[in-house]
């Protein structure tokens, strides 16, 4: 049996090593000249970046056990912090208020006290102000999802929210305003990275001994006579078709779409993003593994620091920081230098680093970096899905699955495919 995998990030690599274990043998083609996807990474001058902030919390047991197999690991405990109006808030900001001056904490606290009550909440506008209040709502997860999600709260639905967004209780709200809280409310205690090689390490032995095709693009799939074109003029016959390419792209390169299909995948929203990716010649740079950015006049939503992860992502005495700027999939995307020069000035400007200490400065883009939950996501994902499964492609991964999963959920997508044959 020829089994075929599109892609070959965590997921298509998942895939490919499961069939492995169970006998199967298969073939990955990956249009980059790299494996990894966005658990990739890239070297410049001695400096490490993964493509976007990566950490690991993996709780199912067979998927912990083996990415700790895979490499030695640090453990970092999950603290991280948040940026607004010039205080520095432990995450989440929601119950960790003791920074900010008493009138802020004084109106944040009484719309928590008399927030709504509604029983069916239709939009994530109307879930975070019953669950924090009008005030909080509007200053803090408001400001932040016009820069992560780019759209407006009342435009997505809720569902992906589970355990992502911690619900406190006006005792700990309380407790939180007077004093800095030594607890942890964030949703797993410790995040794991690996020792050396970036993030993909938590996967390289398991692509050890796969058959990836690089620099292969597929331009057009044939699923009847199951042949896939590829953008160098060459062609592939399949028995078996796995794919974690994104379905908005999927879509358009399958012969004979029907046009509901095509309609439902171009409706998909998503973000693309910039990474720009800064080395430091000072070893101390960063203070904190992440922190997020609410102020709306900083366009960068997430920073994180690649030498924190791991003090090997950096040369000796240096270390560095990644910023992530997103926009909606439909926007019109700025200059990336102009990006990389505002973020430096707003970033510098909050006391993180003297332009001065920059010794490297690098911006790339993904087109692909989160989805996007609208109110119409779930229809419309469905259409795609059944069509694809109908002409027997299995999707994998986070754009192939057009899901919220996390890097080990992404890893567990592809294993779970693998089962099936």
């Amino acid at each position: 049996m020829n089994i075929t995998i599109l892609g070959a990030g965590i997921s298509g690599i998942s895939a490919a090593y499961h069939l492995g274990l169970n006998g199967k043998h298969c073939v990955i083609f990956e249009k980059s000249d790299d494996w990894g996807g966005l658990c990739g990474n890239f070297n410049i001058n001695g400096f490490r970046f993964d493509k976007f902030v990566h950490l690991s919390f993996a709780d199912d047991p067979y998927i912990k056990e083996l990415f700790a197999s895979q490499t030695p690991l640090y453990e970092h405990p999950s603290l991280c912090y948040n940026y607004y109006k010039g205080f520095w808030l432990k995450h989440p900001a929601q119950n960790n208020l003791a920074p900010l001056p008493n009138d802020e904490k004084v109106k944040i606290i009484t719309d928590f006290i008399s927030r709504p009550k509604k029983k069916a909440i239709k939009s994530y506008d109307e879930w975070l102000i019953c669950q924090y209040g009008e005030y909080f709502a509007k200053n803090f997860p408001f400001k932040y999802t016009r820069k992560y999600w780019c759209q407006e709260p009342s435009k997505l639905e809720t569902k992906w929210i589970g355990a992502r967004m911690y619900q406190p209780s006006l005792e700990q709200i309380l407790k939180g305003s007077f004093e800095v809280q030594k607890d942890n409310f964030y949703y797993t205690n410790f995040m794991r990275y690996p020792k050396n090689g970036g993030f993909a390490s938590f996967f390289a032995k398991c692509k050890q001994d796969l058959n990836i095709n690089f620099n292969k693009e597929v331009i057009k799939i044939n699923p009847k006579d199951k042949i896939l074109y590829f953008s160098d003029n060459t062609t592939q016959n399949y028995d078996k078709l796995i794919s974690s390419l994104p379905l908005p792209y999927i879509a358009q390169i399958i012969d004979n779409v029907p046009k509901n299909v095509l309609l439902a995948a171009q409706a998909l929203r998503y973000t693309s993003g910039f990474m720009l990716s800064l080395g430091f010649n000072k070893p101390n740079i960063p203070k904190w593994l992440w922190f997020y950015i609410y102020d709306d006049d900083i366009l960068c939503s997430r920073v994180h620091s690649p030498s924190l992860k791991s003090p090997n992502n950096a040369p000796k005495g240096c270390s560095s920081l990644q910023a992530e700027i997103y926009f909606d999939c439909k926007a019109k995307i700025p200059d990336k230098n102009l990006i990389a020069k505002n973020t430096i000035e707003k970033l510098s400007k909050m006391g993180l680093f003297d332009k001065s200490d920059i010794i490297l400065s690098d911006i790339r883009f993904e087109k692909y970096a989160n989805i996007t939950f609208d109110h119409k996501i779930y229809k419309n994902r469905k259409i795609v899905l059944d069509f694809l499964a109908k002409n027997g492609i299995e999707s994998i991964g986070r754009f192939g699955k057009w899901e919220y999963l996390w890097s080990h959920q992404a890893f567990k997508s592809g294993m779970e495919v693998a089962l099936k044959f």
